[in-house]
């Protein structure tokens, strides 16, 4: 052994002695910066995963779990979170007061700028007195003004789709109760309103479309929003030119049938006028939406020429004309000396409709996040990148709570001014370039919940290929926990898009539907017996990990390509000079 290790001696010395010389010729050569961000950097092909902190957070999130003590607290106690309203600002003190609590720093409201009218509903009751006495299920739409105590009218039915409609009921409506839009199907609920995926739909979800058939069911539905869109409001100010006492709209139905058996929908859909909430928008005529099967009864004895008398009460309260919104913000520091100043978000949006508590959109996806930071402060976990909590308001208006911070902190596409631009709604209208701020390049990944209670069953990658095999690495120990799925869709409607939209991974969950999209999503069924308390604790499990995961790894997520919203039009356009047979159009004459 000896000799044999001394026969190697000379070769050893002569290859130890290369670095050594290299070195000495580069000695006088500083060492290159790489200043490219982490994020536009290589990604690792294998992800250094630590199984021991799975195990120790599914042990915490699944066997110790506090997420419906929290639901509890902030469904039935504070209750439903109108953006501006009281119950919102207990919200936001309760959150922010919970996290400093449980030992996160910095815990803080942030304010978005201003939103409007603060307003909340005292007490509505609706009934029908003649030709029979009934009473009817309703609640105010938000922002409704009161009747100032209980008033009594003649119900009559307005149904008005185009500007030719408003000459039938000129100089009718005068101290009227007016039924206010068609009575629609009731379907008979023929399938479950609860539904879990399968693996055949988790497959589908998967599936990346090529097609543009979804984009062109898209456009279809915004050219029909936008004609009622510009229709509402002359239809409010009708109303209350016309002297109108009340209106009653009808509920509008849920998937599978679920909008009916007393079930009320309220929310903007429902509210006259585009924006409530605005004191130069103000409702002038209390409003109610009616169960549909209530709306159907008296539709049909006015449809029938039998004359029906109606007596309400709606209560309301306005608390300001210039209320601002807040976000709840908290954090848990970075400890690594290189990282520390990067961020990995978490959140979900506080604030939510009235007619129910909250509770699954979205004091889910506010709770459980909430729960995920509790689960890292209990097991005392010191990540090398802060991770940040953002609770927001305003979600339900148009993204406001997440577009105000994201505005603030990490950058902008300001609307075109037009006037043709401006008379849209603003997540309709052309953008010029990003303005991007420096912080922006510190957000490693924003994660949210806001699909209700459902569990985790995957992610919605947002178009983002390259994060799709770190993420498949990441859930691959949680497939025992239903955890499968990445799709590469694009999944809309909350506040992701604010990050997306500069620039920043921005990621939705899967989540199993459950009665979200049937029952419970804005409706008056909207409650704390509709959480299910095991598929939050799942949530938050996984959660939780993808949340460590990303503060832990040593560079940030991949990005795709930073967004140019200003060439939208010019990307789409066709090609130019295209086809040799082409004869160019004639010029106009002038």
């Amino acid at each position: 052994m000896f000799d044999c290790c001394r026969r190697a001696l000379p070769a050893f010395l002569l290859i130890a002695s290369i670095p050594v010389f290299a070195a000495d010729k580069t000695k006088s050569k500083a060492p290159v910066e790489d200043n490219t961000p982490s994020y536009d950097q290589p990604q690792p092909a294998i992800e250094k995963i630590d199984l021991t902190m799975y195990q120790r957070i599914r042990e915490e999130g699944l066997q110790h779990s506090h997420v419906m003590e929290y639901a509890s607290a902030l469904t039935d106690d504070i209750g439903p979170r109108l953006t501006g309203s009281p119950n919102m600002a207990k919200a936001n003190a309760w959150t922010r007061d919970q996290l400093a609590a449980m030992g996160c720093v910095n815990a803080h409201l942030e304010d978005w700028g201003e939103f409007g009218m603060g307003w909340q509903q005292l007490n509505t009751w609706v009934r029908m007195t003649s030709p029979d006495t009934a009473v009817l299920i309703a609640q105010a739409t938000p922002w409704s003004p009161s009747t100032n105590g209980a008033v009594s009218g003649e119900a009559v039915y307005v149904n008005i789709q185009e500007e030719k409609d408003f000459d039938k009921y000129r100089g009718k409506l005068a101290g009227k109760i007016v039924f206010l839009g068609e009575m629609r199907d009731v379907p008979p609920v023929d399938k479950p309103l609860f539904e879990r995926y399968s693996e055949k739909e988790l497959e589908e979800i998967a599936q990346y479309p090529v097609s543009d058939r979804e984009g062109r069911d898209m456009q279809a539905r915004l050219r029909m929003y936008l004609q009622r869109y510009q229709l509402v409001d002359k239809i409010a100010q009708f109303l209350a030119d016309e002297k109108a006492l009340a209106v009653v709209r009808p509920s509008r139905d849920g998937k599978n049938g679920g909008g009916s058996g007393g079930t009320i929908f309220d929310d903007n859909g429902a509210a006259l006028g585009r924006q409530p909430y605005l004191a130069d928008h103000k409702v002038k005529v209390p409003v109610v939406v009616m169960a549909i099967e209530n709306y159907g009864r008296v539709y049909r004895l006015l449809q029938a020429h039998v004359p029906v008398t109606i007596e309400m009460d709606v209560e309301t309260k306005f608390t300001g004309e210039h209320e601002h919104g807040y976000d709840t913000i908290a954090e848990i520091p970075g400890t690594d000396p290189k990282l520390k100043d990067e961020i990995v978000m978490v959140g979900g949006h506080l604030d939510s409709w009235i007619a129910g508590t909250g509770a699954t959109d979205n004091g889910a996806g506010s709770v459980v996040a909430m729960e995920v930071m509790r689960i890292l402060k209990a097991l005392d976990v010191h990540p090398r990148r802060t991770i940040r909590i953002a609770l927001w308001s305003g979600e339900e208006e148009g993204l406001f709570g997440s577009r105000g911070y994201v505005k603030q902190h990490f950058g902008f596409a300001p609307p075109l001014e037009m006037p043709d631009q401006k008379a849209l709604p603003e997540f309709l209208r052309k953008t010029g370039p990003l303005e991007i701020k420096p912080e922006q390049k510190l957000v490693s990944a924003y994660f949210n919940v806001d699909n209700g209670s459902g569990r985790i069953r995957g992610v919605y990658l947002q178009e983002n290929a390259a994060v799709a095999p770190i993420f498949a690495q990441w859930i691959a120990p949680l497939k025992d926990l239903g955890v499968t799925t990445l799709s590469m869709r694009n999944t809309g409607g909350t506040d992701h898009l604010s990050f997306d939209a500069v620039g920043i991974p921005g990621f939705q969950f899967i989540q199993d539907d459950l009665d979200y999209e049937s029952r419970t999503h804005h409706s008056n069924m909207d409650t704390y017996e509709r959480l299910q308390a095991a598929d939050l604790k799942q949530i938050a499990t996984v959660e939780a990990i993808f949340v460590y995961n990303a503060a832990m790894r040593e560079q940030m997520l991949p990005r795709k390509p930073l967004p140019h919203p200003e060439l939208r039009d010019k990307q789409n356009a066709p090609i130019p000079d295209l086809f040799p047979g082409a004869v160019p159009p004639a010029k106009e004459q002038k």
